[in-house]
């Protein structure tokens, strides 16, 4: 390795980041930003963000009074400050932030910022080289562009949750906020992006990421299968409509969660289970063979799962390459030896545990930014 990567990589050093956003995209795009080693000033309201109250459970760590594990996970690494931004104090001591930042993230509705008079035309004509990242519900234009947003309500509305749950149930969320999350990292990205083009350009710009757009974008492929076939996809429980086999079998103390990716994955499937008779079976010889004859080849698999434990089988697909896993509650998952090497959980002697961004630099990811609920 690198002497250098013993020293953390923190590219954003500098750049200073004022956050007037609340519940958990925009907080999330902030968080990437501290993480990368810029400074963030979280603007609050007097009663303080709406996601502090996000629990149980709620983290002791985090604070007194303690918070729900949402905002903890999204706010390591900022400096805290409440503002009534109607007072003309607090609108004064914004403008004082903004003069030496860099970026504004937030998240008010269309025309909410406009009134307290930090509209887009204001900034730009005050702060020219100021980014100014905006987390929208459905987006900049449209018939629903001023309608509030939230995780659920997007699922729901771009169509994932009609693709996520088993066949014969009822649609359902998807278990993370992958909506808010993804947002807040489509935000981030723009947010670098403006940062670079003003290296060069000499001038900020506003970059816009909406919940909504994200919800589409993640739901892209079933969109783009719908287009081309006509057909609308439904839900398939833990399976993949466009690949076969893929998903959880049965085993004899569990289920086990496979994917067989490509024919050549199938074929050591095939040999891994002792059933090379599906090998020269014409109904299964490509993947397109195999999803077009999964009524038949699915109770086959189960059968053959069916005769191993979990641990077992796990064992055997690997031995033959084979990818596969298990399928972990999230307290096993904070067991797995992976995770512990991963160093993506910090479990730290004093104050909140905290989870680390998912990026190495030269082999060292960034530490989890300093967590102090006090600082101003």
């Amino acid at each position: 390795m690198d002497s250098s990567a013993t020293t953390a990589f923190r590219p954003l050093d500098g750049v200073r980041v004022v956050e007037l956003a609340q519940n958990l995209a925009g907080p999330w795009c902030a968080r990437i930003l501290a993480d990368l080693g810029a400074t963030v000033v979280k603007v609050e309201p007097p009663a303080g963000d709406a996601a502090r109250a996000w629990g149980p459970p709620f983290d002791p760590g985090a604070g007194t009074p303690p918070t729900g594990t949402p905002f903890t996970v999204a706010n390591p690494g900022k400096r805290f400050l409440r503002l009534d931004l109607r007072a003309d104090e607090g609108a004064a001591r914004l403008w004082a932030l903004l003069e030496s930042a860099d970026v504004l993230v937030e998240a008010f509705r269309p025309g909410a910022l406009e009134r307290l008079g930090f509209g887009e035309g204001a900034l730009r004509q005050r702060l020219p080289r100021l980014i100014h990242a905006t987390v929208a519900a459905y987006g900049a234009e449209g018939p629903l562009s001023d309608l509030p947003g939230y995780e659920p309500l997007m699922q729901a509305h771009a169509g994932m949750m009609s693709v996520t749950g088993e066949a014969e149930g009822a649609p359902v969320r998807v278990g993370t906020s992958v909506v808010d999350l993804g947002t807040g990292m489509w935000l981030a990205i723009g947010v670098l992006a403006a940062l670079r083009e003003r290296d060069r350009a000499g001038r900020g710009r506003r970059v816009t990421s909406a919940l909504y757009e994200t919800a589409l974008s993640w739901n892209g492929y079933h969109m783009l299968g719908a287009m081309a076939t006509g057909e609308v996809p439904g839900r398939h429980g833990s399976g993949l409509p466009m690949i076969c086999p893929y998903g959880a079998f049965p085993t004899t103390d569990g289920s086990l969660m496979v994917a067989v990716g490509n024919d050549r994955i199938f074929e050591r499937f095939a040999r891994a289970l002792d059933r090379v008779e599906w090998l020269d079976d014409p109904r299964f010889a490509t993947n397109p063979d195999r999803v077009e004859h999964r009524a038949a080849l699915d109770p086959a698999v189960e059968a053959a799962t069916r005769g191993w434990s979990t641990e077992a089988l796990l064992a055997r697909l690997r031995e033959f390459e084979v990818p596969a896993a298990p399928i972990l509650d999230v307290g096993e998952v904070l067991r797995e030896p992976q995770t512990e090497a991963s160093g993506l959980v910090e479990r730290p002697a004093s104050g909140p545990a905290g989870i680390r961004i998912p990026l190495r630099f030269d082999g060292v990811r960034p530490p989890l930014p300093e967590w102090d609920p006090e600082k101003g």
